[in-house]
């Protein structure tokens, strides 16, 4: 059955990409990123389509290429461009669906709206990645708390990089919210290394 899963991270440069990627090549899902930020010539969509090594994965056109590497609402200003909510619209597909955020949930995307905003207004879970650095128990609560707060449906968490078993069973026990495994440490990003961590996951 398709599925349709929001990837948010507890932050920004934690690997949201990377799990899209596994995600989307364990599912053979459609990839859609609805805001880039910056990096057009080599945007995450992009980056997706050199690491998927199957024929039934479609990557859908973001909804703004924002052409500034900064926050979404600062990058659409200075383009001359307003986000808005109404604007966005989950591609059509018989396949399942992989959406990539801009950083965290609390990132702005206007002068009223955050990325948590656009996770309502599309009404489909969400997968946390979260990754292990001192600080990311603070970090990760506070994703996972500010998403129940909204009553928005957790998938679970997906832990990228290295391992810390403490810091992992502590936020899986605090939250009580289901591990989805783990995409281990990639030294080498290929197609390959994407297919294999894809087995580290429970999805």
């Amino acid at each position: 059955m398709a599925e349709k899963y929001f990837i948010t991270g507890i932050g920004t440069g934690i690997g949201k990409t990377i799990t899209s990627a596994v995600l989307t090549e364990k599912l053979n899902a459609d990839y859609w990123k609805p805001i880039q930020s910056g990096d057009l010539a080599q945007s995450d969509s992009l980056a997706i389509e050199n690491l998927i090594n199957n024929s039934k994965t479609k990557i859908h056109p973001e909804t703004y290429r924002l052409n500034h590497p900064l926050s979404p609402h600062l990058s659409a200003r200075m383009d001359g461009v307003a986000i808005e909510l109404d604007q966005f619209h989950l591609p059509e597909t018989e396949n399942s669906l992989i959406v990539e955020g801009a950083g965290g949930l609390m990132v702005p995307l206007n002068d009223q709206e955050l990325i948590l905003d656009l996770i309502k207004h599309l009404q489909i879970p969400v997968i946390v990645v979260s990754q292990n650095y001192l600080g990311s128990i603070n970090h990760t609560l506070l994703t996972i708390n500010t998403l129940k707060q909204h009553n928005i449906n957790i998938k679970g968490i997906i832990f990228n990089g290295e391992t810390n078993m403490e810091s992992e069973t502590y936020i899986l026990k605090y939250t009580q919210v289901n591990s989805l495994g783990n995409v281990p440490l990639l030294n080498n990003i290929n197609q390959h290394s994407i297919i294999e961590a894809g087995k580290h996951l429970n999805i």
